[in-house]
């Protein structure tokens, strides 16, 4: 057996005291450590606004959230570099008369999403979450989505089957000013229509049209680090071991956590550019290197160092032992998509748990709603009939 494969397997074991692997990652401002930055805004209360948490007159800003960098690496398999790692799903759709493809690793809920549940491919898709609800196993799954096992997915309308992030990372910046700013657009061509008594508006056809000047005044301005910027990331370890190749599979558990790892450990290692958004670019602190820790049930904590060249290796061969899933394609059904929106909540929900959603799966559970519904009325109707 190859000495790299087997590199990990102390963690893998089920008696494994292994909790977590962690890096902490220090950054600042392409334009240097005391420049502006701007943060993600949210809609707050009718406006748009940071996500700052106050406590104790310490503040702390949301730069980048878990979600938002999970679709920011998940991608990464997308790449020629990566994308032998896992296999090429594609779901295709007719919008506006136009054909689009889109690939499985840009569905937002990624497994549980509804381009899948309502295409071609939802039936094997709900097997693979069923297999893990009924029997614990996690392969169709892998073979299918490997990438919802490292980045976590709910089949929260369906099996209800919920598997936590392996990978997380989060950026945030800690001690920090709020600022504001204010400007104005303004409109030539309201100018050669009005002249220079040009309305100076917010709303209405003309500030809608970019026919009036449009005053904006003390809206977000970014924010000011004082402390540090810092994103910190977990390879969740305990919970790749709670994956199996059903029970009793001990060789098949093995391959299939090995290739979880292994997609997880590119992602950790994966290198970021950080160009998070518009005024937020951000880069490596050179002053203080990253810090790569092993976390043991214990508390203890290790430094460990993890390339991403050996993780890319590490992940080849397992997935080469695994068995990377076939490509394959399917196709959306908007009329599926359609009638099911027709049925009543509840009908919707029992449809939807009962098993893979088709238009025969439909138009069964119709048919035995409305039998059924016969056989409930037949009492009233031969009420006070033959004695």
């Amino acid at each position: 057996m190859n000495e790299l494969l087997e590199k990990y397997d102390s963690w893998l074991k089920d008696d494994s005291n292994v909790a977590a692997v962690t890096v902490r990652q220090w950054l600042e401002p392409v334009e240097g450590k005391d420049a502006i930055i701007f943060p993600p805004t949210y809609p707050i209360e009718g406006n748009a606004g940071y996500s700052i948490d106050r406590i104790d007159g310490f503040t702390v800003c949301q730069i980048d959230s878990v979600g938002s960098q999970a679709n920011r690496i998940e991608p990464i398999f997308l790449r020629e570099q990566y994308c032998d790692l896992v296999p090429k799903v594609i779901i295709r759709a007719t919008v506006d008369g136009r054909e689009r493809s889109i690939h499985l690793l840009e569905a937002g809920h990624r497994a549980a999403d509804a381009i899948v549940r309502f295409s071609t491919l939802g039936a094997r898709i709900h097997e693979a979450f069923r297999a893990i609800h009924e029997n614990g196993d996690a392969t169709l799954l892998a073979r299918i989505a490997p990438t919802s096992l490292v980045f976590g997915v709910w089949d929260s309308r369906a099996t209800q089957v919920k598997l936590p992030r392996v990978l997380r990372s989060v950026i945030r910046a800690f001690d920090v000013y709020e600022l504001h700013r204010s400007a104005q657009y303004s409109t030539l061509a309201g100018e050669l229509l009005e002249g220079p008594d040009v309305e100076v508006t917010t709303k209405g056809v003309k500030a809608e049209l970019g026919l009036a000047h449009v005053p904006s005044v003390k809206t977000h301005g970014g924010i000011r680090v004082k402390g540090e910027i810092r994103r910190d990331a977990a390879l969740n370890v305990v919970a790749i071991r709670s994956l199996a190749s059903g029970p009793d599979n001990e060789i098949g558990t093995l391959s299939l956590r090995r290739y979880v790892l292994g997609l997880a450990l590119v992602g950790l290692t994966f290198e970021q550019d950080f160009s998070l958004r518009e005024g937020c670019q951000l880069i490596p602190d050179k002053g203080r290197p990253p810090e790569w820790k092993i976390i043991l049930h214990d508390g203890t904590r290790k430094d460990i160092v993890l390339t991403h060249r050996e993780s890319i290796e590490y992940a080849r061969k397992a997935a080469e032992q695994f068995g990377i899933g076939q490509d394959a394609t399917g196709e959306f059904e908007a009329m599926l998509a359609r009638k099911i929106q027709e049925l009543p909540e509840k009908d919707r929900k029992a449809l939807l748990r009962k098993g893979p959603v088709t238009m025969e799966a439909i138009e069964e559970f119709l048919k035995k709603r409305k039998t059924k519904g016969k056989t409930t009325k037949e009492p009233d109707a031969s009420e006070g009939g033959e004695e």
